[in-house]
């Protein structure tokens, strides 16, 4: 059993939402625009959690096309494009998974403090939670443009705590992949894992976790029984 934490920070990418198929679609078409060939939604979920300059890196690597850094940049730049164009078109298909606006609401119903912390820039992940009406539970979402440096590194999570007023060690991170272990490790902070996300193609259930949920609906219960 964990204590009830103080506060929660979520990954968005794999924890909340599934955005596999909407990252795969930008990527392939920033790709197709520079004549490449791109991988496919499997491979893609398995290249996900550094944000679009680590997608862009494993992209390549996996396709063995060996682009030097500028037109890594490029590439970034088009995937940023396209993928807002998404957004601005309503061709998104990212949807939250099973349980998790549930969760959110009944979380948000005891007045704890939500807040997401994803790699993926703030202005695409406040379009998606907007899109999905999953704003009016969150007091906070932390990009990967928000901070100085990115998950693995602890500081977007310590930022978090120090925007909502908790301490490290009284807040829950909650992610599927080993960046969001590392982070919260890092900060000093108890970490929940669920199994179905992307995890850089690795499998979540071997995380270093203080605790792995099936579906987030059943994460009030690893603290049901503490004094609140």
């Amino acid at each position: 059993m964990l204590a009830k934490p103080s506060a929660i920070l979520f990954d968005l990418d794999g924890t909340l939402l599934d955005t596999a198929a909407d990252i795969a679609l930008a990527l392939s078409r920033a790709m197709a625009d520079r004549g490449l060939p791109a991988p496919g939604v499997d491979a893609v979920r398995q290249m996900i959690g550094r944000g679009a300059p680590g997608l862009v890196d494993r992209a390549s690597l996996a396709l063995g096309l060996g682009l030097q850094d500028a037109r890594k940049a490029e590439l970034v730049e088009g995937f940023f494009h396209h993928y807002g164009r998404l957004q601005e078109v309503d061709e998104c298909v990212a949807q939250p998974y099973d349980g998790a606006r549930e969760a959110l609401a009944a979380l948000h119903a005891q007045c704890l403090p939500l807040a997401v912390v994803t790699n993926k820039q703030q202005r695409f992940a406040r379009g998606l939670l907007d899109r999905l009406s999953l704003s009016p539970f969150l007091r906070l979402v932390v990009g990967g443009d928000t901070c100085e440096r990115r998950k693995p590194d602890p500081q977007p999570l310590l930022w978090a705590c120090a925007q909502l007023g908790v301490a490290a060690g009284q807040t829950l991170m909650v992610g599927d992949s080993v960046n969001d272990v590392a982070a919260a490790r890092a900060a000093g902070m108890p970490v929940v894992c669920v199994p179905y996300g992307y995890n850089e193609g690795q499998d979540p259930r071997s995380l270093d976790c203080d605790a792995l949920v099936e579906n987030l609906i059943e994460l009030p219960r690893l603290w049901a029984a503490q004094p609140a």
